[in-house]
């Protein structure tokens, strides 16, 4: 494979983009104007467009500009990782698996999920917590090897990835001591008595969990919203409402916690899925997550 143009002068333009202008961006890489001006005209003639245009007393981007910006930001994101990875492979017999973990799932639902890979021999399991969203461009990146999350991957013709359902559990409520009478009663129309913590609508399951409140008639009094379901189980301990929870964790959240189960959420599922980029070739520790198909 033959290039016409170099990979320095695409860092030399990406300093400039980044930094509005080449005097910034001299500045930061520690050489003259001129040079990175000279660098950055001698990209845009191998590339032949005009990257740059002037802007007031700097620059900004053509639209040229802006695509080959968008490049350099994810040629230069796997050249971070190039290293790690060449390290990693040289220390083998080590079995790297970079797992990224939606922000709405809930942890103790995690480890069961990946119980079944904890005992691999030289296992090298690296977890990264973030948005749903932002973990699918890490995975079209090949930064993580799959994504475990509380819903599929939306269609995307330009990002190929494949969703995978590991398994599902329904909800229920949950209480510490201090509210689990009161919720208990009557259930579940006392849930209209009293203060609910529900997760944000970032989570896959709160419009069932408001779809299932609307059916059954309760005005929630909601007392607080979350985005991390540990934090939601945290502040549910703490005393400081009623909250919803995939009941699988339930021997967890009473016997450690010394929360009550209070009443089932009938109709209500948690889904979990793993989310890889190719539904064929998959890592394979990854393919003993799956469940067994017939």
């Amino acid at each position: 494979m033959s290039l016409s143009f170099s990979y320095r002068h695409l860092y030399y333009f990406w300093a400039v983009a980044k930094e509005g202008g080449l005097t910034r961006a001299a500045e930061r890489l520690g050489l003259s104007v001129q040079t990175v001006s000279t660098q950055v005209r001698e990209l845009e003639q191998a590339l032949g467009a005009a990257l740059l245009k002037p802007a007031g007393r700097g620059l900004t981007l053509t639209d040229a500009g802006q695509a080959a910006l968008e490049m350099a930001e994810q040629i230069f994101a796997l050249g971070e990782v190039l290293p790690e990875r060449v390290r990693d492979a040289a220390t083998a017999p080590a079995v790297r698996l970079a797992v990224g973990i939606s922000d709405g799932l809930p942890k103790l639902v995690v480890q069961r999920l990946l119980q079944p890979i904890i005992d691999t021999p030289h296992l090298r399991l690296l977890c990264h917590e973030d948005e749903f969203d932002d973990l699918l461009g890490d995975l079209a990146l090949h930064r993580l090897d799959v994504v475990l999350a509380d819903r599929p991957a939306p269609p995307n013709p330009n990002l190929r990835v494949y969703s995978h359902v590991l398994g599902s559990s329904p909800m229920a409520w949950f209480a510490a001591p201090r509210w689990a009478e009161a919720a208990g009663r009557d259930f579940p129309a006392s849930l209209a008595d009293v203060p609910l913590l529900l997760p944000t609508h970032h989570a896959a399951a709160r419009v069932r969990l408001d779809q299932w409140l609307e059916r059954h008639g309760i005005r929630a009094r909601v007392a607080g919203e979350f985005e991390d379901s540990a934090l939601l189980a945290t502040f549910g301990a703490a005393g400081m409402g009623v909250f919803p929870a995939a009941a699988v964790m339930s021997d967890k959240l009473v016997e450690r916690d010394g929360l009550v189960q209070v009443g089932d959420c009938a109709g209500v599922e948690e889904t979990f899925y793993a989310v890889g980029t190719d539904k064929k070739i998959i890592h394979p520790l990854v393919s003993r997550l799956l469940p067994e198909r017939g």
